[in-house]
């Protein structure tokens, strides 16, 4: 297993600063969010295509391992967007290439055939699809997350262990999901905070690492802090990397 940041820890930043930050917090690699709030937003992917592609291929410092397309599925294009990201990541030799569920009241149908056409959009380039683990979306829970993993061959997921964690009595028990794992994103959360700071939270990552070796998965761990108040951002990164690569 590799420890990544997601380019989403330094926001309102040019790609290649936040590929020089990451850098001086001595990350190697990166996943790079699409959308959002970030530099690259879904409707100027195609425009700026080649200049990440040459970005990528340049930085001697960072190595993409992963995307993240934080667009709504059903938002205008959204097919011809996710297949330029595709074309992106086989370019620059990306493999994972996480997508967010659809909204609570979506028919299970409807979007399992959607993500059986994310999924062959993606075969041709190489492209692994991650359906993210996420609250108030359809992956609200371990058991109906697997049951779109058991209806749509190849598809994997993108566990982020917060979403079963916060607001929560008592945490979800995500560990049938394990072998299914394809990408894997981290901060440190309480039942009261999404995102604490590091070493305050109920995270037992060196259970989760455990447990994803003994599944096989050797993919990325990306750490997706946000800026907390009061907080050194920066520092909160250097002491996740620290924490990380201690138990791998």
């Amino acid at each position: 297993m590799i420890v990544a940041a997601s380019t989403s820890c330094v926001p309102d930043t040019p790609l290649s600063e936040i590929f020089d930050k990451l850098a001086d917090l001595e990350y190697a690699s990166a996943e790079i969010v699409i959308g959002g709030r970030e530099v690259i937003s879904p409707a100027t992917l195609d425009s700026q295509f080649d200049a990440v592609v040459q970005l990528c291929r340049i930085s001697r410092h960072i190595t993409p391992v992963a995307f993240y397309l934080d667009a709504e599925p059903d938002c205008r294009g959204y097919a011809e967007m996710f297949s330029t990201l595709c074309r992106l990541a086989k370019m620059i030799k990306v493999v994972a290439v996480t997508v967010r569920a659809s909204l609570p009241g979506t028919p299970f149908n409807e979007e399992i055939d959607r993500l059986r056409d994310l999924v062959r959009l993606a075969a041709p380039h190489g492209v692994v699809v991650g359906l993210a683990t996420e609250s108030g979306r359809m992956t609200d829970t371990p058991e109906t997350l697997q049951s779109f993993c058991n209806n749509v061959k190849g598809l994997g997921i993108t566990l982020d262990p917060s979403h079963y964690i916060y607001k929560l009595q008592k945490p979800k028990d995500y560990e049938s999901l394990l072998s299914s794992v394809t990408m894997v994103r981290l901060r440190d959360t309480t039942a009261e905070q999404f995102q604490c700071r590091v070493g305050q939270g109920i995270v037992d990552f060196g259970r989760l690492i455990t447990l994803l070796y003994k599944t096989g998965y050797r993919g990325a761990l990306s750490v997706d802090l946000k800026p907390l108040p009061g907080a050194d951002t920066l520092s909160e990164l250097r002491k996740m990397r620290f924490l990380l690569e201690s138990s791998l």
